[in-house]
């Protein structure tokens, strides 16, 4: 069984990122989006203009700083291995907890198994799937699509 990292928001957060589940190389780092091939981080500097900092207390600060929140569909599953297909016994993450206690005007699900667990989860809210910044998804990546976050970051 793994299990998702807390959820990193503040009362003034107006937008929510959704991943998945993290993959390994994120759970050894200790945090979201680690692995070195991912463009998460890459992608919401290109949204923001500003760099991303390299070290886990600065990106926390940095999302926060945007009134991004961040967090995984996903709070508990089994997998081996760190792709989604791989992703067995889902226990959905308390999406409604961050959202009722934050300004969060958006969600954005970063891949299509984060939008299918939040959605079932929680058919009251509503999400917006984004194309994964995973390394494994690299043909249907379009950073346009992800400009749909701007909005609500400025």
């Amino acid at each position: 069984m793994i299990r998702s990292f807390p959820p990193v928001f503040d009362a003034h957060s107006r937008v929510l990122i959704l991943g998945s589940m993290a993959s390994v190389k994120s759970l050894e780092a200790g945090f979201y989006y680690m692995h070195p091939r991912n463009r998460f981080w890459s992608t919401l500097a290109a949204i923001t203009g500003d760099p991303v900092p390299d070290d886990i207390e600065g990106k926390k600060e940095y999302l926060l700083s945007h009134h991004i929140a961040l967090m995984d569909s996903i709070k508990t599953c089994t997998r081996r291995g760190s792709l989604d297909s791989a992703i067995r016994d889902v226990v959905p993450n308390d999406i409604d907890k961050v959202v009722a206690a934050s300004e969060i005007k958006a969600i954005f699900c970063n891949g299509a198994l984060s939008y299918n667990v939040a959605r079932r989860a929680f058919p009251e809210l509503k999400f917006v799937r984004l194309p994964s910044t995973s390394p494994a998804n690299a043909g249907a990546w379009d950073l346009g699509e992800w400009m749909k976050i701007k909005p609500f970051i400025q």
